[in-house]
Formats: structure tokens, C-alpha cells, sequence
């Protein structure tokens, strides 16, 4: 941080204490950057319904980080400086209301979006007394003996403003867009004949930039926030997070029904991915996809199916595990194989294929990475969760009765932030 000289006996200059202002902004700006980085971080501005209830709403005080240039305006003396580019705060200390309306036309509602930015001013104008080197007795009043009144403080502020979309039927209602240098906080939605706004009725934006953690509450690397998939959904993005790790594991296969004489072999199980991806946006839907794990062969009925594939939209995806070409339902002694891989992770990993059937006894299904094995049965025994093949089943103590085979375990999506 740069630091302004004086000495004993110097006239004082107003720039001294002009630049000692800028300079502390300055190394605050950077040290912000440091911290927060470069995009825009919210802090407060919650929006709530009034008590007693209204037809407003109440932001409460908070603040905003954003950058800007140092000083688009001349600052006293000091020329404006828009090369100079830094981490901004800009602050309210107070409340803010806004007053909404419902529409006029029956099965209509009105959509407000409330915007925020940073918004720099000069205020408090004062007509400030000036030394009169002609008269020091008499100073001016203003520069120069103008009269004129000057603004004496910089202030820094969270500008809000409320936009209307035009009202539409609820099913088309749409949020009015944001506009260039704004961003997007909340919008509210208000229904003909309502005549006071509640809680229900404001809802965030998911692409807000609030400010998710207090230092207290962080710790290094992943795991503050966590999501697992079981089932087909889609992962959004949580606010103020940017890279996310994710691991995937593919479905295990199912296993053939025996037959007299022949023991089946056990499936295959999935494969697996580890990546971390960066560069995402907050509110950013990302489609999951999780495997199912194979179907069971059925004695005189349907042959196994092979595990499906997990996948985290195109970034990384595991296969699930097959069936082994060569086992069919007459001759189903031969194990799962290939067994699935992880495709595009930063770790890329294969499950293990089953055993082939052995006597009157069938198969182990395969392990998926981080899984376990399953150990076969007299009927075929479903795969270890996640991603693990079914085991084959055996021949009985005769050797000679046929059992079901079994299906594989169902594929994983774990994320983590």
C-alpha cells in the first residue's frame, strides 16, 4: 500500500489526505480481489414480506463487490483514474422498500425483478469557507468567492432497482431480463386481487451471486457441500461455486439363469470416473444420468441385460458392465466380460468381469472400482452397490436344477463442492 510523505513545518496539501483515501481503497480493492476474485459477491440484501403484511417488500442492509475503475470523476485534486482497475465495495446501511402492484385483468400476474449494482456518487454539497490570501480575515465563501456549494463526500451504495415484466397468464409469466451492468436478485410474483405480498411470492435467482460461506465455515478442498444421484435428475450449480468434483460409476450386468448341468457365470460390473471441472456458472443446469443395473435371466424366460451408463452432462461419463459374448441362455457358463470403464475423468477406472460358472456352483459377479465382489448362491445374488455384477447361479446340490439369475446393481453420481 502506498503511503503519502509529510514533514514538520510543510503546508499541508488537501491531495495529502485525498490520496491517503484513494490509496487505502486501492489495497483494500486488491486484498478483496485476493480473497473474493473478480466476479461480483453479494453479501445481506435479504428481500422479505413487511410485518404486517403489504403490498412491499424490504431488502435489508447489505452489500456489494464488484469492480470498477478507481475514479471515473476528478477526486478534489486528484485527476480521474479510469486505467486503474480494482474490487469495489459499495454499501447500504439501511433498509430499502419497494411497493408492488397486483394486475388489472383477472388470471393475469405481475413479475418484478429487483436488480442491484454498484453505484458511485458524490453528495452532501456545502458551500465551503476558502482562505483569502487578499483578506485573510475574510475568507470566501466557496472557490473563489462563487457561492457555490461542492459536494463533499464519495459515497459507494448497493443500487437497486425494481423492473416489471408485462403481465401475462401465470403459465407464461416470464422474469423481465436483467439489464447490462446489473445483476439479478430476486423476482417476485403478484396476482390479480392480491392486495399483500408474502414470502411465498419472492424468490431468489438462482444466478445471484450471494456471498454462500463465512470464512468460519470453510475448510480446504472439497466437501462443503455434497449430492448424490440414485436415479436420472439434474445437478444446478449452488450459488457461489464455480468447480465441482464429481464421481461416476457405471451399472453392473445381471447374470444368465442356469441351466441342468451348467452353472452360470456372474456379469460384469461398471466402470468409474473421477474429474474435477472448473469454469462453471452459478444456477447452471447440468443433466445426471445414472445407470440402471442389468436385469435377472429367468429360468425358461429372458435372458440378463448388461448394466447401463452414468454420465455428468458431457463431462465425464462409466459405462456399465456387458454380457460375456460367448454365454447364452443354453450354455450361460461364461463370466461378464468386457467389464465397464470411466470415460473422460481424470481417473479413468475398469470394474472387474465374473467368473465363469464351475460346476454345479455359479459365478462371482465383478467388483466395481471401490465396490465389492458378490459371492454367488444356489439362485443368482444381485451386485454390491454401486455398479457391482450379479453373481450366477448354481446347479443345486444335484447339479441338475436350474435357478434365476440375478440382476446387477444400479450405477452412482456423486458431486461434490
Amino acid at each position: 500500500m502506498d503511503r503519502n510523505i509529510v514533514y514538520p513545518g510543510s503546508i499541508p496539501l488537501d491531495t495529502d489526505l485525498l490520496a491517503l483515501n484513494r490509496n487505502t481503497m486501492i489495497a483494500i480493492g486488491y486484498l478483496a480481489r485476493a480473497v473474493l476474485g473478480t466476479d461480483p459477491v453479494l453479501d445481506g440484501l435479504a428481500c422479505t414480506a413487511t410485518t404486517p403484511a403489504s403490498m412491499q417488500v424490504i431488502l435489508a442492509p447489505g452489500s456489494i463487490t464488484q469492480v470498477g475503475a478507481l475514479d471515473v470523476l476528478d477526486y478534489g485534486s486528484l485527476p480521474a483514474d479510469t486505467a486503474t482497475s480494482l474490487l469495489k465495495m459499495g454499501i447500504n446501511t439501511t433498509s430499502s422498500r419497494f411497493t408492488l402492484a397486483a394486475p388489472a385483468v383477472s388470471g393475469q400476474v405481475n413479475t418484478y425483478l429487483i436488480q442491484a449494482t454498484l453505484q458511485e456518487s458524490d453528495t452532501v454539497p456545502i458551500v465551503l469557507p476558502y482562505y483569502n490570501a487578499a483578506n485573510p480575515s475574510q475568507p470566501f465563501s466557496g472557490p473563489a468567492g462563487s457561492g457555490n456549494a461542492q459536494p463533499t463526500l464519495r459515497t459507494q451504495r448497493v443500487g437497486l432497482q425494481l423492473k416489471l415484466a408485462t403481465a401475462s397468464s401465470l403459465g407464461a409469466a416470464t422474469v423481465p431480463p436483467v439489464d447490462v451492468g446489473w445483476i439479478g436478485l430476486y423476482a417476485i410474483t403478484v396476482r390479480y386481487g392480491q392486495t399483500s405480498v408474502t414470502n411465498a411470492d419472492i424468490a431468489s435467482l438462482a444466478s445471484a451471486p450471494f456471498a454462500p460461506w463465512k470464512m468460519p465455515s470453510l475448510r480446504p478442498g472439497f466437501g462443503s457441500g455434497v449430492q448424490s444421484f440414485t436415479a436420472n435428475d439434474t445437478f444446478v450449480v449452488p450459488q457461489g461455486v464455480r468447480q465441482v468434483e464429481v464421481e461416476v460409476w457405471g451399472a453392473g450386468a445381471g447374470s444368465f439363469a442356469s441351466v441342468s448341468g451348467r452353472p452360470s457365470g456372474g456379469g460384469a460390473a461398471g466402470g468409474y470416473a473421477r474429474k474435477r471441472i472448473s469454469g462453471l456458472t452459478p444456477g447452471q443446469s447440468i443433466p445426471v444420468g445414472v445407470g440402471s443395473g442389468g436385469s435377472a435371466g429367468v429360468v425358461g424366460g429372458n435372458a440378463p441385460s448388461a448394466g447401463g451408463t452414468s454420465s455428468f452432462g458431457n463431462f465425464t461419463s462409466a459405462t456399465g458392465g456387458s454380457l460375456n459374448y460367448l454365454a447364452n441362455q443354453g450354455d450361460p457358463r461364461n463370466g461378464g466380460t468386457p467389464a465397464g470403464c470411466g470415460i473422460n475423468g481424470d481417473v479413468n477406472l475398469m470394474g472387474s468381469a465374473g467368473q465363469g460358472g464351475y460346476l454345479n456352483q455359479g459365478g462371482m459377479g465383478g467388483a466395481a472400482p471401490m465396490g465389492g465382489a458378490q459371492n454367488s448362491g444356489t439362485t443368482g445374488v444381485p451386485g454390491v452397490f454401486p455398479g457391482g455384477g450379479a453373481s450366477g447361479a448354481g446347479t443345486g446340490a444335484d447339479s441338475a436344477t436350474p435357478y434365476n439369475g440375478a440382476a446387477g446393481a444400479s450405477g452412482l453420481v456423486v458431486v461434490r463442492w
